[in-house]
């Protein structure tokens, strides 16, 4: 019994250091004052102002935002209108639609930016925002739909009918009952899209067009002729502010089901 748990600490703390140690360096280094990355001289937040006054970047900064503010909005309309759709109907091919439905998630992406590349050259639809739009929202909606889903399946339908009893109309239902109910799924998804947007490199190259720079792909141009401290103080600012939307949206998950639980409990009591 020593030995396996000997062995399971041992497993753990290599995938610890093969995962991690690669982030702390670059993290580290980001505040390293010398040009060269592999030389320390000391401690220096030179490279993030130097970040911050780069044109290029704030550029594509802001792309990457407009960018992902765009397929969240559509991938949390199309998600929760998908997910309610599914549990309103509820016939033999929910689970195949449920499927097809979280295919982009599951395909390597390197082969779905080459399909949408395929697409939209044949559609002969120019590259740009357009394309990375469509592109993004297509591997986004799955997040939303998958979390609403969850949260419609632990919901208690007895409120809507209740509602419609009392004579308010499915559209009204929906917003005064459902919607607030399922707000903190759909949250979680919109912020889960976000992030896998904002950090997307592999598909943005496929689609994206030359008049048009996000920050992903301007990162993977500018690592081609070697990585620089400014270079790791951009990968720092956006490993925090993945890692902030992540926690985040499992802050927002947890609490929900914290609120369902109580009111369970409130619903037991009485």
């Amino acid at each position: 019994m020593r030995k396996n748990s000997k062995l399971a600490n041992l497993y753990l703390a290599l995938m610890i250091i093969i995962t991690y140690i690669p982030i702390v360096i670059t993290v580290v280094y980001s505040f390293n004052e010398s040009k060269i990355s592999t030389v320390w001289s000391g401690v220096s937040l030179k490279w993030y102002q130097e970040l911050f006054r780069d044109r290029d970047i704030r550029e594509a900064l802001k792309n990457s935002l407009v960018l992902a503010f765009f397929c969240c909005s559509l991938s949390a309309i199309i998600g929760t209108l998908g997910a309610v759709g599914m549990s309103k109907r509820k016939t033999k091919i929910n689970h195949m639609i449920e499927y097809l439905a979280t295919i982009p998630i599951m395909i390597p992406e390197i082969i779905l930016g080459m399909v949408f590349l395929a697409v939209f050259s044949l559609l002969s639809i120019p590259f740009g925002m357009t394309t990375l739009v469509i592109a993004h929202t297509s591997f986004c909606i799955p997040y939303v739909l998958l979390n609403v889903k969850a949260r419609l399946a632990g919901m208690d339908e007895s409120l809507e009918e209740a509602a419609r009893d009392l004579g308010a109309t499915r559209f009204r239902a929906f917003i005064d009952i459902v919607l607030p109910l399922i707000s903190p799924a759909i949250l979680s998804g919109v912020l889960l899209s976000f992030a896998m947007s904002f950090d997307d490199v592999v598909i943005s190259i496929f689609v994206t067009g030359p008049r048009v720079n996000i920050l992903p792909v301007k990162i993977y141009t500018k690592i081609k002729t070697g990585v620089t401290p400014e270079i790791n103080a951009l990968a720092t600012v956006l490993l925090a502010a993945t890692v902030c939307m992540i926690f985040l949206s499992g802050w927002i998950g947890r609490r929900a089901g914290r609120l369902e639980n109580k009111e369970e409990e409130d619903e037991k009591g009485n």
